[in-house]
């Protein structure tokens, strides 16, 4: 579904490739303060997110995508074999895919407003 969460690069994404399948709440303005308002506001909510709904979540302050850009990424990782290539692994991913994007959501939809707190006041 990826939530739309209205606020300009600050948003849940989907990662697959031969390696790895990830989901993600990417912080990737060129405004490092807002990013870092978002990062500290998402770490203030650190114990609700990870024994509420997401208890394997890693939080990156500094994530180097393939292009070289960095980012905050707020993630979680599947643990089985993936390779975006093999169709034998993407039943799996996709159990894991919805799954994990559908807790994303729900924290998010929960505590939207103290989120947006971060940046729009």
């Amino acid at each position: 579904m990826l939530y739309n969460t209205q606020i300009k690069d600050f948003s849940f994404k989907f990662v697959a490739d031969k390696n790895k399948a990830l989901v993600c709440l990417d912080i990737e303005s060129f405004d490092k303060n807002k990013n870092q308002l978002l990062f500290d506001q998402i770490l203030a909510l650190k114990t609700i997110i990870t024994d509420d709904y997401l208890p394997e979540i890693i939080f990156e302050t500094a994530y180097t995508l393939e292009n070289g850009k960095v980012i905050q990424r707020i993630y979680v990782e599947h643990k089985e074999k993936f390779n975006i290539h093999d169709k034998n692994t993407w039943r799996t991913a996709y159990e894991f895919f919805n799954a994990t994007m559908n807790q994303f959501e729900l924290f998010y939809e929960d505590y939207e407003d103290f989120i947006k707190q971060a940046v729009y006041n």
